[in-house]
């Protein structure tokens, strides 16, 4: 079986899984009893988030627990705009947003609050001079993902940074989600970066957890009422089995990350050699700097992308049409919308997402199941 869907989710490391099952077994205390068994969960629980916070180069009082990257979206989102509604209601965002972030978007106009969606080049790229127009008196926060989850373009986080400078009011969030561990990490570090949003199961920790960064000093309000967990900031008992095993996730992670990406960019490359000037496909993603590591989108143009994802996995080979989130729907992706891409070749869009287990020797096979399916089409072609 040869996984390429790592963009959907990772498959649990065997050292978190091992993590998981002993705090499970051995440190079943809550955190914010009172107890000796209470005290050493508690003692974990901070010990998770020191090293966090150091892998991260940020401090541990600025790491709080959440159930994933779509909670931390909503929360960062949402907090924003009802900690800063008193001085503006305008948000800026682009336009390939997750889910998570357009839809949270969606919700506040409902309530009042105006919201500017940016365009993006044919890449799939935000341009930060349009980020500089947007902005306005009553400008509260600007949202901007780091890499994009279905073609992979990385933002101009730098560039929109440097013009937020002058503009310290206004909230700065990145969805890191498919950033971490993917060669971008100067990027992330950003000192005028105010909220990052990362989710576990996409660097081989259990579904069901996940964590923002809150640079110190920057106010929201919490969604989640209730016993005053995190710092008042996040109620609801601490998942503590996974939060010890995302921390060992993360520190697995980053150890051989350079080392990693170059290994992801070179399978990434092989495939994209391989089918990039084919006559009936169409590839969106980018090989060089602008591009994630480990994202490669493409079509079989004439082809539903669904049928192309059920051909692949027919020959074992697993990969998914553009967002796991939007695949089921059947809905054309929004970033491929959003490049102007055509509806009929957007449907036949397919991603594959790869991380540091998978091989060449993976997209040698690739490749040769490629040439396969592609050969099946040709009647579609002809038409």
């Amino acid at each position: 079986m040869i996984y390429f869907d790592n963009s959907a989710t990772t498959k649990v490391a065997p050292q978190v899984l091992e993590t998981y099952r002993t705090v499970s077994d051995k440190i079943w205390g809550n955190p914010s009893s009172l107890h000796a068994l209470g005290e050493t969960a508690d003692n974990l629980l901070e010990q998770s988030r020191r090293q966090i916070a150091q892998l991260l180069g940020c401090q541990p009082h600025e790491i709080f627990f959440t159930s994933g990257g779509t909670e931390g979206d909503n929360w960062v989102i949402k907090g924003t705009a009802f900690a800063k509604r008193e001085f503006g209601k305008h948000i800026i965002t682009s336009s390939i947003e997750h889910p998570a972030v357009l839809n949270s978007m969606a919700q506040l106009e409902k309530l009042g609050f105006d919201v500017t969606y940016l365009p993006v080049d044919q890449n799939g790229r935000v341009q930060a001079k349009d980020v500089k127009e947007a902005l306005r008196p009553d400008t509260i926060l600007v949202s901007v993902m780091a890499i994009n989850n279905e073609v992979g373009s990385i933002q101009p986080l730098a560039e929109i940074g440097e013009i937020l400078r002058s503009h310290p009011n206004v909230h700065f969030h990145v969805d890191a989600v498919q950033g971490i561990g993917k060669g971008i990490g100067e990027l992330l570090k950003n000192e005028r970066i105010d909220f990052l949003t990362f989710s576990g199961h996409k660097f081989h920790a259990p579904r069901g957890i996940g964590f923002i960064y809150k640079k110190t000093g920057r106010m929201i309000e919490p969604l989640m009422a209730g016993g005053g967990q995190e710092k008042n900031q996040r109620s609801g008992t601490e998942n503590l089995p996974a939060i010890a095993g995302m921390a060992k996730a993360l520190r697995l992670l980053l150890e051989n990350e350079t080392e990693n990406v170059q290994k992801e960019r070179a399978i990434k490359q092989k495939i994209y050699d391989h089918v990039a000037n084919l006559e009936n496909v169409t590839v969106f993603s980018t090989v060089d700097e602008f591009s994630s590591p480990h994202i490669l989108c493409f079509t079989i143009d004439g082809v539903r992308g669904e049928t192309i994802v059920h051909a692949f996995e027919q020959e074992d080979i697993y990969i998914s049409t553009t967002s796991a989130c939007s695949s089921k729907k059947g809905t054309v992706s929004g970033t491929l919308n959003a490049m102007h891409v055509p509806e009929k070749i957007a449907t036949s869009a397919v991603r594959v997402s790869l991380d540091e287990n998978n091989t060449l020797a993976e997209a040698t096979t690739f490749n040769q199941a490629f040439d396969k399916i592609y050969a099946r089409f040709e009647e579609v072609f002809a038409k």
